[in-house]
């Protein structure tokens, strides 16, 4: 019996390898692809801008300066050392089987002064970082379906996961409090931080450009008064607003009264509000804004161990103003401004004219991507890995005949342990510890197993949303339901049952993550 011709010539295929990704695949991952490559564009120039020297003296009086000018992470890649290698990039396929974790170097030049003088920059290797999947600096990057397959991968990938020890992991989504915009919120917690505090208050979550965030709430005190909360390592002070207004503007109290007041001229109770504030500051004895930003600086000198011990009462109280009171506009009038704007929305939403907002709705929420995330724990670990080379030099500098030159600080910073295994422990837990807290409700739960037990099931993981664990102990009354306002953009059907109800909550087809 002879063959079949059709059979013996042809090749049956099981499957047609399409040219292109499909484009709702690709929106799966791409979330999470844009924002690690907009981390890898222009987050981490904005992470060098903004990151704060490290300072010392030494002890025969020397005062040096550490100052990060550059962060890179290349490709991953066979080390140099190794040689007879055809193709030195390293495949996700290869870390899989390998049971590794695909990762790339991750490189800083760090620029050092000494009494004022620029010595020459030292580039350090902080050894390798994970990188994510079909990203820029991924090698999967660029590929065709058909490509993809010649490597290892699904010609389906569409990438936006981790590879940690042979295991994918996939960094979740988070709902966060709109950025940048003041909400009149109550919460019956706030009347338990201070003698006099309500339930009343404006909170403004205010965000950097190099993802930076911190929390500052105007509290309404039952006396008439209100105060501004600004944290520090996780410390929180209570300020009065008004002192914080004359430390920003050259104003007269006439002119910070008549801001004020503006508009709420017939308002009695809000006029004689802000006329006992300005008259408290004065009895302090506290006229300019000279004596109010040494003051400002002398109470909370120790509580900033990251300015020099020779800083002035005047550059920590710039520190405090610049760095940790509305941190997104850089110029101290709109600082002004926008504190104006919160004192007159906080007034009338105690007067019961405004309208308290609901924190829970869409419209008053941000979604933290996964590439800011991992921007944020990058630049606190090389901030963290900073202040410990600081030590290190110090100590080595206590060795008898020790100079400080440039062979002690490349012996030192390089014999600081790098941020590899911090960066990796991260990805693998979930859990991130750190000294700011890095403005989020939670250090634990954001990484999770990309499970592939179907495609459906992997899929979902891409568009889930998390509210937040610590949204289970929290006392509220309301229930936890989905709001019109989130009608397209939030599914109103894949939440699971059972304690997380509502916690958990997956994007719409339509919906996209706007940068």
């Amino acid at each position: 019996m002879k063959d079949h011709p059709e059979l013996t010539n042809s090749r049956p295929e099981f499957k047609k390898i399409p040219e292109e990704l499909n484009e709702h695949l690709e929106a799966l991952g791409a979330p999470h692809i844009n924002s690690f490559n907009e981390m890898l564009s222009y987050g981490l120039q904005s992470v060098v801008k903004h990151m704060q020297p490290q300072h010392f003296e030494t002890s025969v009086g020397e005062r040096v300066e550490l100052n990060v000018q550059d962060i890179r992470i290349s490709k991953p890649e066979v080390p140099s050392t190794v040689f007879d290698v055809k193709d030195r990039n390293i495949y996700p396929a290869e870390a899989r089987q390998l049971q590794q974790t695909y990762g790339g170097t991750c490189s800083i030049k760090l620029s050092w002064k000494v009494n004022g003088t620029t010595k020459e920059p030292i580039d350090i290797d902080l050894g390798e970082i994970p990188i994510m999947l079909k990203s820029k600096i991924c090698n999967l990057g660029p590929l065709k379906p058909a490509e993809m397959i010649k490597r290892g991968e699904h010609d389906s990938e569409w990438g936006g996961i981790f590879i940690i020890k042979g295991h994918e992991k996939i960094i979740r989504m988070l709902q966060m409090t709109r950025r940048n915009y003041p909400i009149a919120i109550e919460r019956s917690s706030w009347k338990d931080r201070g003698a006099h505090f309500s339930e009343i208050g404006v909170l403004i979550r205010s965000v950097r450009d190099d993802e930076t965030s911190y929390n500052n709430v105007l509290h309404h005190l039952t006396n008439g008064t209100c105060k501004l909360m600004i944290s520090n390592l996780k410390f929180m002070a209570y300020v009065p607003v008004c002192l914080i207004m004359k430390c920003l503007v050259n104003y007269t109290d006439h002119e910070i009264y008549v801001r004020l007041v503006r508009g709420y001229e017939q308002d009695q109770y809000y006029l004689c509000c802000i006329r006992e504030m300005l008259r408290d500051i004065h009895e302090e004895g506290l006229h300019n804004i000279k004596d109010c930003k040494e003051y400002l600086g002398k109470v909370f000198r120790s509580r900033f161990p990251e300015l020099p011990t020779w800083a002035t009462e005047t550059e920590i109280a710039d520190f405090i103003l610049s760095q940790r009171i509305l941190i997104h506009l850089q110029k101290y009038a709109d600082k002004f401004n926008l504190l104006v704007f919160m004192v007159q929305k906080l007034y009338e939403c105690v007067r019961g004219n405004a309208k308290i907002e609901n924190v829970d709705s869409v419209m008053m929420q941000d979604v933290l991507t996964p590439g800011h995330l991992y921007q944020k724990f990058l630049a606190d670990r090389i901030d963290l890995w900073l202040s410990y080379a600081t030590k290190t030099i110090l100590k080595k500098l206590e060795t008898p005949g020790a100079l400080l030159d440039e062979k002690l600080m490349v012996a030192s910073l390089r014999s600081s342990a790098g941020i590899s295994r911090a960066m990796e422990s991260f990805l693998a837990t979930g859990n991130a510890p750190s000294r700011s807290g890095l403005g989020l409700t939670q250090s634990s739960g954001l990484v999770v197993m990309a499970e592939n037990i179907n495609r459906m099931r992997y899929m979902s993981h891409f568009r889930a949303v998390h509210r937040g664990s610590f949204f289970t102990t929290m006392r509220t009354t309301e229930a936890r339901q989905l709001l019109p306002d989130a009608w397209g953009f939030v599914c109103p059907v894949h939440t699971p049952d059972g304690t997380p109800c509502g916690l958990l909550n997956h994007l719409t087809v339509k919906c996209r993550v706007s940068g």
